[in-house]
């Protein structure tokens, strides 16, 4: 929260050209709540990883810092000096974090044990797909932004489901493939030193991906898709160990989305978006004031920070078409440039590394393929959207955790660190003396969860 407060300071003196007595404010709010939820962990959970929060909590802070940016560069010159620290998008995303981390807080002492999750599996998974699919079959007035059909739309307020559905769909993946694992890792034939599975076996990858291509065509956005079909794939390859699983789903799903961009390209109906957007990923300087507009605005943005950026403060945030929500990456790029970005990247990679621990250390199967999961979620999530800004991909509705402005977002990766913590717990939790079994949270011992004997599989 110093860094944090030190960024505010900096932002202040370049936009504003002096630095207010309340500008520290916003940091002390942020400090007091992450306070909050560190006793909160050490209460309820404390042999959880200690380096998920403070890096989570940087983050957080990095994205309220910016958005605070980006209300001083909306107001006029006159406005920016009175502009309170708890006004416009800033200080929602205050607000929204504190009911992100409420929520975390009330998840871990309501989850005493991950292993209880898997009751409850076939309902998450089920609940997972209705979210899913709410979007797609209302209205566009009252799910459609900026061509991604991700939201729903009530009066002032909006939700992006999807971002639930993910933890949902994961914790059913996860408990499906521990019970499925050991026929899904049976081979037909050795092809080149791989093996691949026999083609019965195929039809759960098939169902998953099929909901994403219609998530692709009916949604319009290849992030959601892909995000859905990339942490089945990657759940699937945690539980067998078998390399063709994640070959067949590469294949799959570039083969498919190639598909719906030829179909776009004759059909059109219901693929027409896809296609135009990846027309504008092809060459967005061929309209660069009309459809290719934000990315080349995005890639500017990106050119102009270079190595070490212009200063907190000395960018033009308000050039960038929702840089806000889908382009904070770029906009921050402006101001910190390649070495602020790939310091940002650096801490996303230590979360992710630090799940991953979480998933080799637990002793159960199945918080083994829950936290390898959450961990890789993560991970892709934050490289469809860089890759989207950077045009190594289509542009996407996604948002960057922990830095975007809004609620939905902010509280399921809230959700997402909270389940990381409870897993972490479970597996740094210390063995009893004397060669007794490993003191395990309350709940009860796995057999009485999973309805089987715990098998622990092979990092």
């Amino acid at each position: 929260m110093v860094l944090v407060a030190a960024y505010a300071a900096m932002i202040e003196a370049k936009a504003l050209d002096t630095i207010t007595p309340d500008f520290w404010i916003p940091a002390a709010a942020l400090g007091l709540v992450f306070l909050g939820l560190h006793l909160v962990i050490r209460w309820l959970a404390p042999y959880a990883d200690p380096a998920l929060l403070p890096a989570v909590a940087l983050l957080n802070g990095i994205g309220v810092g910016f958005l605070r940016r980006y209300d001083l560069a909306k107001a006029t010159p006159a406005e920016r000096e009175d502009l309170a620290v708890f006004a416009g998008t800033g200080g929602r995303q205050l607000a929204w974090t504190l009911a992100a981390v409420v929520l975390a807080a009330a998840l871990l002492a309501i989850l005493r044990d991950h292993r209880s999750l898997s009751r409850y599996a076939y309902t998450l998974g089920l609940a997972g797909i209705v979210l899913v699919m709410i979007p797609a079959v209302l209205p566009s007035r009252f799910s459609e932004i900026n061509g991604a059909k991700l939201w729903i739309k009530f009066g002032g307020f909006s939700i992006q489901p999807g971002e639930f559905a993910k933890l949902a769909l994961l914790t059913f993946f996860a408990y499906y493939l521990v019970r499925k694992r050991e026929v899904l890792s049976l081979a037909s034939r050795r092809v080149l030193g791989i093996d691949f599975p026999r083609g019965r076996d195929l039809g759960p990858v098939l169902v998953v991906w099929l909901v994403s291509l219609l998530v692709l065509i009916f949604e319009k956005d290849l992030g959601t898709s892909l995000l859905y079909f990339g942490m089945f794939v990657v759940t699937l390859y945690i539980a067998t160990e078998r390399v063709s699983w994640l070959l067949i789903g590469l294949i799959l799903f570039f083969g498919g989305a190639y598909l719906a961009y030829l179909l776009g390209s004759t059909v059109g109906g219901p693929f027409a978006n896809f296609y135009d957007r990846a027309q504008i990923w092809l060459d967005p300087f061929a309209e660069p004031y009309d459809r290719g507009y934000q990315l080349v605005q995005g890639l500017l943005t990106l050119g102009t920070g270079g190595l070490f950026g212009a200063g907190p403060g000395g960018g033009q945030p308000a050039l960038l078409p929702e840089v806000q929500t889908d382009f904070i990456f770029a906009g921050i790029g402006e101001e910190i440039g390649l070495f602020g970005l790939s310091a940002l990247l650096v801490i996303y990679l230590l979360i992710v590394e630090r799940g991953l621990r979480a998933a080799l250390a637990v002793r159960d199967s199945f918080g083994k393929l829950l936290a390898g999961g959450l961990a890789f979620t993560l991970g892709l999530q934050v490289f469809v959207i860089v890759g989207g800004i950077s045009k190594l991909i289509p542009l996407t509705g996604q948002t960057t955790p922990f830095l975007s402005a809004g609620g939905s977002s902010l509280m399921a990766n809230w959700l997402l660190i909270a389940l990381l913590l409870r897993v972490s717990d479970g597996a740094r939790r210390p063995v009893t003396g004397g060669g007794g079994p490993a003191a395990r949270p309350a709940g009860g011992p796995p057999e009485q969860l999973h309805g089987a004997p715990t098998e622990v599989i092979r990092p």
